[in-house]
């Protein structure tokens, strides 16, 4: 179903009186919806992060910041491999468009793995969604985060996939193009939350 919806992606773009194809306005218009939904999920947190009833753990005292910003750093060394894979298929060059596709969503996978790891910590902690005010904002923040993550990762496979069938040729390179955006809007959005979430002081 994704490889479909990538595939009509790019067949299905026309021209705009924007210059741009409808497909990646579309894209656009999209990714603008979703900056105004983290910014109401980055604002609760920010507004509740210290609404902690008395005696419990606050995010601040278990955030471990070298271990996020590792995590963090892979993230975004998968747009690099973004911007590579988007190259090599305008370049007509599929072998590593593939290679960097694959690399792109390991690198993904490598940070979901590290947040699955943070929040089994946290939890051990004692701050847990239902902890506090401000233990809801946080994981809710960045599971949704999250989960952006693991539908981009779900692309680059479908986009994977298609390409290993014969299925992406160099004429829709425009698809890979369409996920390369929603994969660098993830990884910036990625780095609004580490910075005002873990490192900004309470």
């Amino acid at each position: 179903m994704a490889e479909q919806a990538v595939a009509h992606g790019a067949e299905g773009a026309h021209q705009t009186s924007t210059g741009i194809s409808n497909t990646k306005l579309a894209m656009w218009t999209f990714l603008g919806s979703e900056c105004l939904l983290f910014g109401a999920l980055i604002s609760t947190f920010l507004l509740y992060r210290t609404n902690t009833p008395p005696g419990a753990v606050t995010p601040h005292e278990i955030f471990d910041i070298p271990f996020t910003s590792v995590s963090s750093f892979v993230l975004l060394m998968s747009s690099l491999t973004m911007v590579l894979a988007v190259a090599a298929i305008q370049a007509g060059d599929h072998h590593k468009t593939r290679v960097w596709l694959l690399a792109t969503a390991l690198l993904g996978t490598v940070f979901i793995s590290g947040q699955v790891f943070e929040f089994t910590a946290f939890v051990r902690e004692g701050f847990t969604v239902g902890t506090s005010p401000a233990g809801s904002a946080f994981f809710i923040l960045t599971s949704f985060h999250g989960a952006h993550v693991t539908l981009g990762i779900v692309m680059l496979m479908s986009l994977f996939g298609l390409s290993l069938q014969g299925q992406l040729p160099t004429e829709r390179a425009e698809a890979v193009e369409y996920v390369g955006l929603y994969w660098h809007f993830v990884d910036i959005v990625w780095i609004v939350i580490f910075t005002l979430i873990y490192l900004v002081p309470a």
